[in-house]
């Protein structure tokens, strides 16, 4: 037996808000229902679901953090501020990594990485 597939449900607030966000990052809206407040975004062949309704009682923090390895995240990162993002700095931290972090509209944390070639 082999799983296919895993797709995070994150909480959020507001799901509109959240979208716009997401969509920002890459995302694009695969399925969407306002009345359900739920979505499910893609991105290439990843997927990320968003849901108000997970996040119950409201004044209780639920976050996730994803992982996004893109194939070149110095474009990537390029190409998020071309959109308008906030996005800091690439780090390279000691455990050969280049890196990026971010936060989402409810706090839900989006840590974006490609392994550093061998030399670098």
């Amino acid at each position: 037996m082999k799983t296919q597939r895993l797709i995070p449900m994150l909480p959020v607030r507001n799901m509109p808000a959240s979208v716009e966000f997401y969509t920002r990052f890459g995302f694009r809206v695969e399925s969407r229902n306002d009345e359900w407040r739920w979505a499910i975004l893609a991105f290439d062949d990843c997927r990320l679901m968003l849901d108000e309704s997970i996040h119950q009682p409201p004044d209780i923090a639920r976050t996730a953090v994803v992982y996004l390895y893109p194939d070149d995240i110095f474009a990537y990162h390029r190409e998020m501020r071309r959109r308008g993002l906030d996005v800091p700095q690439i780090t390279h931290p000691s455990y050969g990594m280049s890196e990026f972090r971010m936060e989402g509209p409810d706090g839900n944390r989006l840590w974006i990485e490609q392994k550093n070639d061998v030399g670098e």
